[in-house]
């Protein structure tokens, strides 16, 4: 679907629209689609941290912020193959969202996540807001460039670092041929944005379920996305049975990753796995399921 113009306003692009109603179907009458997002980012140790766990001494910062950095890359060195051996043991595939730059920073993570056949969508070039990118269009087709290039296939997906945009970023994705979105956070179903370009599809992601804020914004314990996830699955599941819902888990090698924390990703698995009626799936498998009923219906 096309549209003549993009929309003036966010509540333009994407009307209010409850969920009570809607023709959305799973396929296997599934109740609840679980998809698992592994994000995988480049901080450059040159410039400030997107994160950090360890405040500098006396409050003043100093570069390289080597502790911060080593955190980071810990996750990458260390944690990532944890994320790897988690999903292959249950036979799961995760969304990838990757850095452009990350492809060059971290051939053996990208090589082990094409490998395993995961969906990769693109993060932005390097970890940084977006509204802070001098050139969006430039930096978009760099990250797709990067990402095809490595993988031989089209990138479908965008995640936004921090999910931050302006006010024609989604504009300027769809142009570059991205077909969904994770950056609006505002349904347990897929919906469609309007843009200059036609429809981009929002897959729903997660603030909540995600380990930045889990960990490194609230520092939950380290159980918590276990107990948290635990509990979101089995209120969709419930709600589920009559409008099904999907469910995003966010996941970073430096949180989730360490040796603290990994097992209690292992239990929400196995608690998620344990019931009928779930589909577990990448973001681009919501989105063909999505867009196969808008075929249908129209």
């Amino acid at each position: 679907m096309s549209n003549d113009r993009p929309g003036r306003t966010v509540r333009e692009r994407i009307p209010y629209d409850p969920i009570v109603g809607r023709r959305f179907k799973l396929p296997g009458k599934a109740r609840v689609a679980v998809w698992t997002i592994v994000n995988v980012e480049n901080w450059e140790p040159t410039g400030a941290m997107p994160r950090a766990v360890l405040p500098p001494p006396m409050g003043q910062p100093l570069l390289p912020d080597v502790p911060n950095w080593a955190w980071h890359e810990y996750g990458m060195r260390v944690g990532f193959w944890r994320f790897v051996d988690v999903l292959a043991a249950r036979g799961l595939k995760a969304s990838f969202a990757v850095n452009g730059s990350a492809i060059a920073a971290y051939p053996a993570a990208c090589e082990a996540a094409r490998a395993a056949d995961w969906d990769f969508i693109g993060h932005g070039f390097v970890q940084g807001p977006m509204h802070r990118v001098a050139d969006q269009a430039a930096a978009i087709r760099q990250t797709i460039d990067a990402i095809g290039a490595f993988t031989g296939k089209p990138v479908r997906g965008w995640e936004s670092p921090g999910l931050t945009e302006t006010d024609e970023t989604v504009d300027l994705l769809a142009e570059a041929g991205i077909e969904y979105v994770a950056d609006w956070v505002l349904d347990d179903q897929p919906v469609a944005i309007r843009t200059r370009a036609g429809e981009i599809v929002s897959v729903p992601y997660t603030v909540e379920i995600n380990d930045v804020v889990l960990s490194a914004v609230q520092q939950q314990p380290s159980d918590a996305i276990f107990t948290r996830g635990r509990d979101q699955f089995d209120r969709l599941y419930q709600e589920g049975a009559t409008v099904p819902r999907v469910m995003a888990i966010s996941i970073h090698p430096y949180l989730t990753g360490v040796p603290h924390r990994i097992r209690y990703l292992e239990a929400l698995y196995d608690h998620i796995l344990a019931h009928d009626d779930v589909l577990m799936c990448t973001g681009a498998e919501i989105l063909d399921i999505f867009r196969s009923q808008q075929d249908a219906g129209s």
